[in-house]
């Protein structure tokens, strides 16, 4: 078992053995990666795709984990860490004609997103620089403990 480093101002929740595959997810995690709560929320109701749904009620299940165990505001929360991992594929055998089988895979993934609170971060890291801030966030290879 791996041992994740917990940081006081994260929050994230878990989705496991979602339905769908990880590259379907992924293409909606890479559009909200660094962005703010609330605007995640609005992305995420007007994008076309079926892995909106499950994406949005982590986000909303990992929001509401922040503000009631962290007391954090919720329009202050920015996704640190979006990440979508492959799980295992579920496999079904379908009948067929001449007592023949056709098997069905069905992929699912895994989903972890990291909620972050940026006035926690802003005091910490920065004096009063705060677009550098937002910048360096956006940076995937930004390390602030570096």
């Amino acid at each position: 078992m791996i041992k994740k480093k917990k940081w006081k101002d994260e929050v994230y929740a878990v989705g496991q053995y979602i339905s769908m595959s990880a590259h379907k997810a992924r293409k909606v995690i890479d559009q909200i990666r660094g962005r703010s709560y609330e605007e995640t929320l609005m992305i995420l109701e007007f994008m076309p795709y079926r892995a909106c749904y499950p994406i949005f009620k982590l986000i909303y299940s990992a929001a509401a984990n922040a503000s009631h165990n962290r007391d954090f505001n919720k329009a202050d929360l920015i996704i640190w860490k979006a990440e979508v991992n492959k799980g295992t594929t579920i496999k079904k055998l379908k009948p067929r004609a001449r007592g023949r089988s056709y098997l069905i895979k069905k992929p699912t993934c895994h989903i972890t997103i990291v909620l972050r609170d940026i006035y926690y971060y802003y005091d910490y890291y920065y004096d009063d620089d705060y677009e550098t801030m937002i910048r360096n966030m956006k940076n995937p290879y930004y390390d602030p403990n570096a």
